[in-house]
């Protein structure tokens, strides 16, 4: 009689060890469920930088530089903070089709640890080329680059940046045209040192998709304010309008636009998604 209470009695704690763990796994089943998926970025952007002939090494330093300062500064790593998921970028420089390098990989950037962890990838890369200006190329090379995005961006940018019309390869506005086509944007930013009319080129051959837009710098050494301004701008477009989300006005960090005697104008030039204009064959 004993025996037969005995093994009733383990018969019963056996049944509820098995419910207990039948129980816990509905219950981590159920946590693991709510976790939300991995968040993407809020923008992902390509920052395609001109590395071909006319770029002096000097000049190749002040870009390099302007950018890593960029990231560095604390009203721009903020407004990054603040958008949903932060942003993922990624340096590409350009030159001669064939010579088109990307020499920082995609980072995400969301706080000023990654900020500076960017900063710092920055200035350790090299220059990777010193060829013509393919702008055409550079921006399909752009483009594909988003392709290895670590997870979907809610926006996809690409941000061009160079001292000198085409010369060599596919026509810009054909590349402009495929890219637009695919949902990118295009911004640019015109270094106007050698070429003083490079920000009509840009604005009419280059730039393309909703908001784009051309920032202009008057030379190498205005370029570091250019490109922060440009930044700004930028993430300002992808910020949704959230309480607590810093201003940006215009994208400009709270502060006007210099004028054009200034060494930095900065024009937003909206462009319709569905602008085309004649391109030449292939």
């Amino acid at each position: 009689m004993g025996t037969r209470s005995a093994c009733a009695a383990h018969t019963q704690l056996l049944a509820v060890d098995i419910r207990f763990a039948g129980f816990c796994s509905a219950v981590l089943t159920a946590i693991l469920l709510k976790v939300p998926p991995a968040l993407g970025a809020g923008l992902a952007l390509v920052l395609a930088i001109d590395v071909s002939a006319s770029v002096t090494a000097d000049s190749y330093v002040l870009q390099h530089e302007g950018i890593a300062r960029a990231f560095e500064n604390p009203h721009l790593v903020d407004a990054i903070s603040a958008l949903p998921g932060g942003i993922e970028v990624l340096i590409l420089e350009w030159s001669d089709p064939d010579q088109i390098s990307v020499t920082v990989g995609w980072r995400r950037v969301d706080d000023p640890v990654s900020a500076a962890a960017f900063a710092a990838a920055v200035r350790a890369s090299k220059r990777s080329s010193k060829g013509l200006t393919a702008i055409g190329p550079a921006l399909l090379a752009a483009a594909s680059a988003f392709n290895r995005l670590p997870e979907p961006a809610a926006r996809r940018v690409i941000d061009i940046s160079g001292d000198g019309i085409a010369n060599f390869g596919l026509a810009p506005r054909v590349a402009r045209d495929r890219v637009v086509a695919s949902g990118i944007s295009i911004n640019g930013l015109a270094i106007l040192t050698e070429e003083p009319w490079l920000e009509g080129y840009y604005r009419s051959n280059v730039i393309g998709g909703p908001g784009a837009f051309v920032v202009a710098a008057e030379d190498f050494g205005s370029f570091a304010d250019a490109m922060l301004r440009k930044l700004a701008q930028e993430v300002a477009g992808a910020a949704p309008s959230l309480p607590g989300t810093p201003a940006l006005a215009g994208g400009r960090l709270g502060a006007p636009p210099p004028s054009r005697e200034g060494r930095v104008g900065v024009r937003s030039d909206a462009v319709s998604a569905d602008r085309r204009e004649a391109v030449e064959p292939d």
